[in-house]
C-alpha cells in the first residue's frame, strides 16, 4: 500500500544539524499522518515528532525532548516528510524511523501502534 524510504542519517558533532527525509510512494492519503520515532542504545523506541494533514491543513507535534530543536514538515506534492534536526546532542543518537497512517487525528499520534506503515530506519550518531 505505502512504502517509506528514508535518507539523511549520518554522523555529526554535537551542536550540528542534520535533515532526514522520508519519501512515501504508493497510495496517497488526502488526510492522515506521519511521524518520526527513534530508538537509542539501550532505550525503548520513542516518539520524536509527528505531522497530520487534512487537505492543505497541517498540524505538528513534538516530544518534549526535541521541542525547539527539531522541525517536522511535509511536501505534499512530493509525498515527502522531513525532520530538520538542529542543536544535536549525543543523547539524540538513535535509529530514526519514519511511519505513516491513513487515520487522521487532530494531534499527531505518539503511539507506534497507531501507525501502519514504517520505513527501514536510518542511523543518526552525534559525537561529543
Amino acid at each position: 500500500q505505502v512504502q517509506l524510504v528514508e535518507s539523511g542519517g549520518g554522523l555529526v558533532q554535537a551542536g550540528g544539524s542534520l535533515r532526514l527525509s522520508c519519501a512515501a510512494s504508493g497510495r496517497t492519503f488526502s488526510s492522515g499522518g506521519m511521524g518520526w520515532f527513534r530508538q537509542g542504545p539501550g532505550k525503548e523506541r520513542e516518539f520524536a515528532a509527528g505531522i497530520t494533514w487534512s487537505g492543505a491543513i497541517y498540524y505538528v507535534y513534538y516530544a518534549d525532548s526535541v521541542k525547539g530543536r527539531f522541525t517536522i514538515s511535509r511536501d505534499n506534492a512530493k509525498n515527502t516528510m522531513y525532520l530538520q534536526m538542529n542543536s544535536l546532542e549525543p543523547e539524540d543518537t538513535a535509529v530514526y524511523t519514519c511511519a505513516a497512517t491513513s487515520k487522521h487525528t487532530l494531534v499527531p499520534p505518539t503511539a507506534a501502534g497507531e501507525y501502519g506503515y514504517w520505513g527501514q530506519g536510518t542511523q543518526v550518531t552525534v559525537s561529543s
